[in-house]
């Protein structure tokens, strides 16, 4: 009878073994078994954003399932360059994950953990992202981080305003001319199309100027790094963009002194009729407490076209380890479970995380982008970003873009307050090119 009991225990010794070790190779999101990191506590820098927010709000899954727990630090956009620069300059290893946009990316890749063997082993690839999006979180062919944030380019119009003048969805820049000159005509109290000129410090007014040369044909730079924006082609594209305030007259006047958050306000207010903005903005525009306008009023299509053509920008902001960190293994763990697709969609469609409401729009994986539920739950945005992302581009990784962009920024604000388009693009390009030349390019 002691020789049965035994054997039956060490069976059951063998079975339960078997079945942790069952439960165990069966963790969710690759997350390592046997949570080798119990106790440790990772400190996370973050944008801004109720995308965040609802992860944030869902972190207690993650220190279930690792022993991991989480500090979120939450910093406006307009303070997240200066705070990610000084966490580099420092080597501050307090922060173990950073969050940054992808063009702040180069200059400090020097200090953010490259992720290529992690995914290798945990069988992860770029692949499951839109192309621009994977671009925009590598640099000299390694992969940064995972773009948790990352936009398309869309433009959104008012539906009542387009619908009483019989105007249909602008789908060339040439239809957004002209129907703002409509709107113009009408008389009513509405500017027709909100644009951000002003050189702010993050580029911004040249996202749309991207758009124009790309699709014109021309580029920042050739395959040497020499400056070509300053091509035939490249300033014909650029005098269209400013003609658009200057020429044109559609644009909001204020204009010049927007910078992207002002030319969402001022759709959002009611006040500007057209915007061209990243597709998160739907969120807001619709939003009775942040907006004015309703659902109802608010539409959107791609990008229009230029020259028959439409390259979109797209832009994202990764999550990076930083080297200084003591705990790389553990945010490892943690970028896995906070990009796995299936919490992406529930970010994405539900409205409420442990009691807090949240709307957010924003996916990044091609299966959420295409996901019928996901779209349903958006009124398709998701569909119209995925066409825009169909021909899109991210600004140059390199570590002297931030300096040359600010050079072109400059330009173009100048140069949308009357300035000498040709003249100010040329200059811009020899700056451009010293900068280059003493960096070692050429």
């Amino acid at each position: 009878m002691r020789l049965l009991t035994t054997k039956f225990l060490a069976t059951l010794a063998t079975t339960l073994l078997l079945t942790s070790q069952v439960t165990a190779d069966d963790m969710p999101y690759g997350l390592a078994p046997g949570k080798p990191h119990d106790g440790t506590k990772l400190n996370i820098l973050s944008v801004v954003t109720p995308q965040f927010d609802g992860l944030m709000l869902r972190d207690g899954e993650f220190t279930e399932l690792t022993g991991i727990e989480t500090e979120w630090t939450f910093i406006p956009f307009t303070a997240l360059q200066e705070k990610v620069a000084s966490v580099g300059v420092a080597a501050d290893g307090n922060f173990d994950v950073v969050n940054y946009l992808d063009s702040w990316g180069p200059p400090n890749a020097h200090w953010l953990v490259p992720i290529d063997d992690w995914m290798a082993r945990d069988g992860i690839s770029m692949e499951r992202y839109p192309g621009a999006f994977a671009k925009s979180a590598q640099f000299e062919g390694k992969t940064l981080g995972f773009p948790l944030r990352a936009h398309a380019m869309l433009m959104f119009y008012r539906q009542d305003i387009f619908d009483e003048l019989g105007l249909a969805a602008p789908a060339s820049w040439d239809e957004v001319i002209a129907a703002g000159n409509a709107i113009r005509d009408s008389g009513k109290d509405i500017e027709p199309l909100a644009l951000y000129y002003h050189n702010d410090g993050n580029r911004q007014n040249l996202f749309i100027w991207l758009s124009y040369l790309w699709s014109a044909g021309a580029d920042v730079f050739d395959e040497n790094f020499k400056p070509v924006w300053a091509s035939e082609a490249g300033i014909q594209a650029t005098k269209d963009y400013i003609a658009l305030h200057t020429e044109h007259k559609v644009t909001n006047p204020a204009s010049l002194s927007f910078v992207e958050q002002d030319a969402r306000q001022s759709f959002a207010q009611g006040k500007s009729a057209m915007l061209p903005v990243w597709w998160w903005a739907y969120s807001p525009l619709t939003n009775p407490e942040s907006s004015t306008v309703t659902k109802e009023q608010v539409a959107f299509t791609g990008l229009p076209t230029y020259q028959d053509r439409s390259v979109t920008y797209a832009i994202s902001m990764p999550f990076s380890i930083s080297s200084y960190s003591k705990n790389q293994d553990a945010a490892w763990e943690f970028l896995k479970w906070l990009s796995n697709p299936d919490m992406e969609k529930a970010n994405a469609t539900e409205r409420e995380v442990a009691g807090k409401p949240i709307v957010n729009n924003v996916v990044t994986h091609i299966a959420n982008l295409q996901d019928p539920d996901v779209n349903a739950a958006n009124d398709d945005i998701q569909q119209a970003a995925w066409a825009s992302l169909e021909e899109s581009d991210i600004m140059p990784q390199i570590a002297e873009w931030p300096e040359i962009g600010d050079i072109l920024s400059a330009a173009i604000a100048e140069a949308a307050a009357g300035g000498d388009v040709a003249q100010l693009m040329t200059d811009a390009a020899e700056r451009a090119e010293k900068i280059l030349s003493r960096a070692g390019y050429y």
